[in-house]
């Protein structure tokens, strides 16, 4: 009951009005739908990728060039159309003590690295993985990434700092009359994107939201914050770049660890979204072949002065919710961001802050799965607890750790309640042997359950073990039923097991003091083999 509600609510999360072209053909609406769609991402991007670039430390060009590098990259090919990728803050949280003890330089060999590792990553189809992250983890990851995105607009409420530290913030919120224009702005951005696509869908709600509020601030005059307060994006061409770095053993020790970090957050991020995007979308597929253009994308960007980057959720959502459902989306929203830092950015400069926070407000409104709130109640326990743990440690650590924590709290969980299951029937035969019918998996959780089913002092000479209603899945099930097995050979009983595995029971007929009917035993292999003369371990 509690898998088909999680289930049904996974589906639920798509909006009806995001599914993929039916006929699946490029149509001169499907590109102009991009391309607008494109633009609309292009200018969220900027504020994005100049805040997430000074708090890495760096010049907002960086994460600029990032943002476009990247973006284009992963458009071209990436294994989910409709993603959009950049510069984000979960990759320049890790990248702050790496450019403060040792430079920029060597941000950008790590950015080179990162981008190997993830290749790597792709080419050995461990993408794959992440077909392990329970349902309640992407819930709570959803959530959390919701709320993220809302506190990240938070600084934009408040006064900008010198223009000694663009981008920076006093601390002090606006007040008075500024307050009230800002919040304002916001409220009227919200609205058209709101209900522009109830009246018409030819212009994407938030591309109209971002034009009808910066024209007013521009006709008006209005004193509000612009994208120019946080930092010029005027600049040129990106160009080749090595990282001026020793290259020797040293260097790599300093990059290493941030490198591997770096593509784990990454991919995390990515395949994540991947999977989202998907659901939304009616895809399926190309775990391995995100990996390997995330990773491309970052090996190239550190060769062109970028900050390196990954998935961004909440550009992605602006993109499907605007109608992008091709390459085409990713591939304009990037050239976009390029046109705006070659020739467009005193215009891109005078856009207010406020239209831009309205449109991201919208998208944490569209990606806070409001629903789990109400089926908290209805599914297990473990299952709301995983959901809100991962969503408080995305708000309060990051992405990556939460995950990690939510996988590992439900895979824990799993074993727990398996570990329960393992009991048995036991009945005496005619002939005056003990019958053990063993229930549910033996496996690490369930083996010490599985030892104290029996009792060998009390038992007769001859012990039958039937393994028909259980699996024996790993090495320590081997090894419990070693011991069982060694108990009554020492107490001079006969042990047999019947129903187990030929692969199981010819390793364990190796140990010479076990006698085993295999007149009824299945086809099936198992999971493992296990050496039981010299403990090792190995896989079919």
């Amino acid at each position: 009951m509690a898998k088909a509600l999680l289930a049904r609510y996974a589906r639920r999360i798509s909006m009806p009005d995001l599914s993929i072209h039916p006929t699946g053909r490029l149509t001169p609406g499907q590109v102009k739908t991009d391309v607008l769609s494109g633009l609309t991402v292009a200018l969220a991007l900027v504020p994005e990728a100049v805040a997430f670039a000074f708090v890495a430390g760096v010049h907002p060009l960086v994460g600029l060039y990032a943002a476009f590098l990247v973006g284009l990259v992963t458009a071209v090919l990436g294994g989910r159309p409709g993603m959009i990728s950049g510069a984000t803050g979960a990759l320049a949280v890790v990248m702050v003590a790496l450019v403060a003890d040792h430079g920029v330089e060597y941000l950008f060999a790590t950015v080179v690295l990162m981008g190997a590792l993830q290749v790597f990553a792709g080419a050995m189809h461990w993408g794959k993985f992440i077909r392990l992250v329970p349902h309640p983890v992407m819930l709570g990851f959803v959530n959390g990434l919701a709320i993220v995105i809302f506190l990240a607009q938070m600084s934009q409420f408040k006064v900008p700092g010198t223009m000694t530290e663009p981008g920076l913030t006093s601390g002090e919120w606006l007040s008075g009359m500024q307050m009230v224009i800002m919040l304002g702005l916001v409220g009227l951005t919200m609205a058209i994107v709101w209900l522009l696509p109830k009246v018409s869908r030819i212009v994407p709600a938030p591309l109209a939201g971002i034009a009808v509020t910066a024209a007013i601030v521009i006709v008006f005059g209005l004193d509000v914050p612009r994208v120019g307060d946080m930092a010029s994006i005027k600049g040129g061409f990106p160009a080749f770049h090595i990282p001026m770095v020793p290259l020797n053993l040293e260097t790599l020790q300093i990059i290493a660890p941030y490198a591997v970090i770096l593509a784990a957050i990454g991919l995390i991020e990515s395949l994540l979204t991947l999977n989202l995007v998907g659901e939304m979308t009616g895809q399926r597929g190309g775990a391995s072949q995100e990996c390997i253009a995330q990773g491309c994308a970052n090996l190239l960007t550190g060769f062109f002065g970028g900050m390196g980057g990954c998935a961004m959720i909440g550009q992605s959502m602006i993109n499907v919710k605007s109608g992008g459902r091709t390459r085409i989306a990713g591939i304009a929203a990037a050239l976009f961001l390029l046109s705006f830092i070659l020739f467009a950015s005193p215009l891109i400069e005078l856009i207010p802050l406020a239209a831009l926070v309205g449109v991201m407000f919208m998208v944490v409104i569209g990606t806070f799965a409001w629903n789990s709130l109400r089926i908290l109640a209805r599914v297990p326990l473990i299952d709301a607890f995983v959901i809100v743990l991962v969503t408080v440690v995305t708000v309060y650590e990051d992405l990556a750790v939460a995950v990690v924590v939510g996988v590992i709290v439900s895979a824990l969980a799993y074993a727990w309640n398996n570990a329960r299951r393992i009991h048995a029937r036991t009945y005496v035969t005619p002939e005056g042997a003990r019958v053990y019918q063993i229930q549910g998996p033996l496996f690490f959780g369930s083996s010490e359950g599985f030892t104290e089913l029996f009792k060998v002092d009390t038992d007769p000479q001859t012990v039958i073990v039937d393994f028909e209603g259980s699996r024996v899945v790993d090495q320590s099930a081997l090894q419990a039923i070693e011991a069982v097995a060694a108990k009554y050979e020492a107490a001079g009983k006969r042990i047999q097991l019947r129903h187990l595995s030929r692969d199981c029971h010819r390793l364990l007929n190796k140990a010479g003091h076990l006698m085993v009917d295999s007149d009824d035993d299945p086809d099936y292999a198992l999971a493992v083999d296990y050496n039981v003369r010299t403990g090792i371990l190995g896989g079919h």
